[in-house]
């Protein structure tokens, strides 16, 4: 680590340059963890070096996505708890990005904080460094911005950004699917990374948050604040592998909005996707935050994964292979409806 810049002056006015140089030190060895056949140099220079590869590929696109963990920071926050949520962030984009087809090649993260404490960026960037590792992406760069009187010294905001590349010929556009094709449900880890904002309204946890921390038997003696904590899963393998043993019509990533939102967005015009609202295997969360703050059942639906992360639609002929290989690949998978006729997009019976 250089000694060579450091202001006095900065430092008196909240901003100490030096202890970002100790959290770059401290976050190698994680950025190390995800290193890939495309990275060129190493973090600290100006910009993230990636050597692409696309043979094999005639048609090569890049697809990016990027995203943040919304106010499920505060309840890391609030635990003291920081080695997950990069886990959170990376899932928001790569989940994203493979419901196009495309496979993530790297990431960058941003990290916006009220003090530059070297050890929680570390921590922090350890969780970004895991999700990268799940999805086979490199953690190629990033910055850590420290906003002394912008916000409190204790908070901070993550976000990031995700590219994956995918042949144009197998991009997925939905143009394929047709009356008759099945919907599959991937399952979900739990509230993921949306949704947050209602849930510190229903737990009242802002105001007493001594509260998350009890043995919850809705929640099988967890406490709600870890459950609320369990990282976002990330599906890029396993879609992956799908993808190259089935006909895979389109894919969504369920995020803020939910069912209502999302499933329309890998739909054509002209056709609906008729879920079985039986069928969905609602996690104990989200009837804990049903019942606590009386949520009609249409809303958790609208705002909520409600235990289903994705939803991929196959041909019927498909449907057990694409099963079986989604379990193989460590899924939870199982149908929840069909495509019908209709200009509906989603719905739910």
């Amino acid at each position: 680590m250089s000694n060579i810049s450091k202001s006095e002056s900065y430092a008196a006015a909240g901003v100490d340059i030096t202890a970002g140089y100790k959290a770059v030190e401290l976050m190698k060895k994680h950025i190390a963890r995800t290193k890939n056949e495309g990275c060129l140099d190493d973090v600290g220079g100006f910009g993230g070096c990636f050597g692409l590869n696309i043979g094999g590929m005639e048609e090569p696109v890049l697809v990016s996505g990027t995203d943040g963990c919304g106010t499920k920071v505060k309840m890391a926050i609030l635990m003291d708890k920081h080695d997950t949520i990069g886990v959170d962030a990376v899932a928001m984009c790569v989940n994203d990005i493979i419901c196009c087809g495309a496979k993530p090649l790297f990431f960058l993260d941003y990290i916006a904080c009220g003090k530059n404490i070297p050890e929680k960026i570390a921590a922090i960037v350890s969780g970004v460094a895991e999700g990268c590792v799940q999805s086979g992406a490199a953690l190629i760069g990033g910055e850590t911005a420290e906003h002394p009187g912008m916000m409190p010294v204790e908070e901070y905001d993550l976000a990031g950004f995700a590219v994956g590349i995918v042949d144009k010929k197998k991009i997925l556009d939905n143009t394929r699917m047709a009356e008759g094709d099945v919907v599959i449900a991937l399952a979900s880890s739990g509230v993921h990374s949306n949704g947050f904002s209602l849930c510190r309204k229903v737990f009242d946890i802002d105001s007493n948050p001594d509260n998350l921390y009890l043995p919850c038997d809705d929640l099988g003696g967890k406490s709600i604040a870890e459950t609320l904590l369990t990282p976002t899963k990330i599906y890029v393998k396993s879609v992956l592998a799908l993808l190259e043993k089935v006909d895979v019509k389109g894919i969504s990533h369920i995020t803020g909005g939910g069912f209502y939102e999302n499933i329309p967005r890998s739909i054509p015009q002209g056709l609906t996707a008729k879920i079985d609202k039986s069928a969905v295997k609602v996690l104990p969360i989200f009837e804990l935050i049903a019942k606590t703050g009386n949520i009609p059942e249409r809303d958790m639906f609208n705002t909520y994964n409600m235990g289903v992360g994705m939803s991929i639609v196959v041909p019927a002929n498909e449907v057990e292979t694409a099963l079986a290989v989604l379990k193989e690949n460590g899924e939870e998978a199982y149908v929840i409806g069909e495509i019908i006729k209709g200009d509906e997009g989603v719905v739910l019976g």
